[in-house]
Formats: structure tokens, C-alpha cells, sequence
């Protein structure tokens, strides 16, 4: 049984698993964590970075970016315009043509707005930019995305920073069948076995923050979830059993001496 490598637009990331950059005590502590997940991409929100003064200090101090790919995210972006600005000023920084796109509709449940979210995509695809388009768990939508050009479509499992793990399995699953570019389970992941139910359901990869910064121990949790998406992967890879409604023993009567 082999795996295939995980790729996005020609790009080959070793890890499975993305982490973020926010809710984390210390910088110092995130770099432990992201040192523990095995992770070798990073999602880093492109109004927190000091882009004006490099000479001060930065989260993007405590990055290794030699291991480590940037991944900029268009964050607490409202409408389309905001969004596309900010990828533009991310990309004008030097940060990275690679975007994770994000337009939010609801200031409370911080759901996506797909309307802007396929308009921008449209709009930054023209513009050569790589993106990764964080939605809904909507198949609707991720296929619009993807037709807009989208390198990767992002659903999420359930709110931002909830924990509440997949609350949609079966639009995940469709969602993975349908879909031609990679899957990544975005947003919702409380712990280990969320993250392992994303992969078993076919995910490329799941990206978290809060299950691992907002975690009693984050440097244990990142290391937890570096083993649950592993886990989860070659669990999908190998093939459950079916489920049924009765027993069926793990040692069959047929073949025993006596019967």
C-alpha cells in the first residue's frame, strides 16, 4: 500500500497537517508547538504581520522558514474588496503569491460568504495568485471555487475556534468525492480525534489553530495531532470495515475442532 505525496499547485508538502499562528501565550510557545506537529506549512494573518517596520519585532521572527512554508491569510476581511486588498498587500510585502483566502459573512458564527469568496478567487486567480479558498461545508460552493481556479478548496468542520469537530460528515465525503483538487479540512477541530475523523473521511489535510494554541499544553497537543492526521490518513488509505447492525465474530465457528 502506497500513499501519494501531498500536493498543491506543483508544490510538495511532506506534512499533512497546517498550523496557524494566533492565540498562542508566547511566540516562543508556538514555535515549540509547530516544531512538535511536524508541520511544514503555516498559515500567518496577514494584518498581524508588521510589514512597515522590519526592523521590530515579528511573529514571522519565530517562524523557521527554511522548514517551514508561509502561507498568508486574508483574515477579519468582510467583502471582497477588503479581501483582495490584503492578498495584495501580503504578496506586495513579500510574504508569499499564495493565499488563504478568507471573506466572512457573520461577525458571530464566522461563517464564510461564498458569494464574495468565488467573486475574489475569480479575481485573484486572474492575478496569478495561488489560492486556497476557506468556505463552507457547501459542495455547491466548493465547486464553483474550483472552477474559479481555486489550487485547493477548504471547508470547514464546523465554526472557527469552536472544537465542535466535523458536524457534516456526509457533505465532507461528497465534498472529497467530487472534488479534483485537494481537500483540506479547515476550522472546528477541537482534538486529536477530529482531525483523525477528517483524514479517515478523505481529507488531504486539515488546517487548525485553536485546538492546538488554546490547548492546556499546546506542545503536547500539536505533537497529538501530527500523530491523529498520520493516524487518520493510513486509516483511509487502508479501508474500514463496513458497519452492520450485528455481531460477526472475530473468530468464525467454521474450521474448529468438535463442530
Amino acid at each position: 500500500m502506497t500513499d501519494t505525496p501531498f500536493v498543491i499547485a506543483g508544490r510538495t508538502f511532506k506534512s499533512r497537517l497546517i498550523v496557524g499562528t494566533g492565540k498562542y501565550s508566547s511566540h516562543a510557545v508556538m514555535a515549540q508547538a509547530h516544531e512538535a506537529s511536524g508541520a511544514d506549512m503555516v498559515t500567518v494573518a496577514v494584518r498581524r504581520v508588521n510589514i512597515s517596520d522590519r526592523s521590530r519585532e515579528s511573529l514571522l521572527d519565530y517562524i523557521d522558514t527554511k522548514r517551514m512554508f508561509i502561507l498568508p491569510n486574508t483574515a477579519g476581511c468582510y467583502t471582497a474588496d477588503e479581501a483582495i486588498r490584503t492578498a495584495r498587500l501580503g504578496r506586495e510585502a513579500g510574504l508569499s503569491e499564495w493565499v488563504k483566502l478568507e471573506v466572512i459573512g457573520d461577525e458571530r458564527t464566522l461563517f464564510p460568504d461564498n458569494e464574495a469568496l468565488i467573486e475574489a478567487t475569480n479575481v485573484l486567480v486572474k492575478e496569478g495568485f495561488i489560492v486556497l479558498p476557506y468556505t463552507n461545508d457547501d459542495p455547491i460552493a466548493c465547486r464553483k471555487l474550483e472552477d474559479a481556479g481555486a489550487a485547493a478548496v477548504m471547508p470547514l468542520g464546523a465554526p472557527i475556534g469552536s472544537g465542535l469537530g466535523i458536524q457534516n460528515v456526509n457533505n465532507i465525503r461528497i465534498i472529497r468525492e467530487f472534488s479534483k483538487v485537494p481537500m483540506i479540512v479547515d476550522a472546528g477541530v477541537g482534538t486529536a480525534s477530529d482531525a483523525a475523523l477528517a483524514m479517515e473521511l478523505g481529507a488531504d489535510g486539515v488546517l487548525m489553530n485553536t485546538a492546538i494554541a488554546g490547548a492546556d499544553h499546546p506542545v503536547a497537543m500539536a505533537e497529538a495531532m501530527c500523530h491523529a492526521v498520520i493516524a487518520g490518513r493510513l486509516a483511509w488509505l487502508a479501508g474500514r470495515i463496513p458497519k452492520k447492525m450485528y455481531a460477526s465474530a472475530s473468530s468464525p465457528v467454521e474450521g474448529m475442532v468438535g463442530r
